[in-house]
């Protein structure tokens, strides 16, 4: 009889922690509240376990991980174009996403898991056109 009890505590406890898993929603546009070529919202806090969904609204953009802007041990990843994508984010740190075909428009956005443990190597990261203004105006939302 213990046995079952415990099987079953720790199964509810597996399930509760699931849960409180979030669901954040980021669109990607070709028009936006900030301008042309943008993930809406640009900035995304999440804690471990989240998931984030880009939402292809517009045909023709995609996320892709931005190499040196992602937290150690986080896999590169790239989207299909045109596609919804769903990215369950685990490790705490900050997480550089583009869209391929319009990185040097801008198209860029920062997702932020727990403490911004890698700040300074994400910021370190050179950027492409308009993609520097961008981010500098999304490093001043982390917190």
């Amino acid at each position: 009889m213990l046995r079952k009890t415990l099987t079953l505590a720790a199964a509810l406890a597996l399930m509760t922690g699931a849960a409180f898993a979030e669901t954040h929603e980021v669109k990607m546009l070709n028009k936006g509240e900030a301008g042309s070529m943008v993930f809406e919202p640009d900035y995304v806090a999440a804690a471990p376990g989240d998931t984030v969904i880009f939402v292809s609204v517009d045909k023709g953009h995609n996320a892709e991980g931005i190499k040196g802007m992602l937290p150690d041990g986080v896999p590169a990843f790239k989207s299909k174009m045109s596609k919804d994508f769903s990215l369950v984010v685990e490790a705490e740190g900050l997480y550089g996403i583009k869209c391929t075909p319009h990185y040097g428009m801008g198209m860029v956005a920062l997702i932020q898991v727990g403490d911004a443990t890698n700040l300074d190597a994400v910021q370190a990261v050179k950027q492409k056109g308009k993609a520097k203004k961008r981010f500098e105006d999304i490093f001043a939302k982390v917190k």
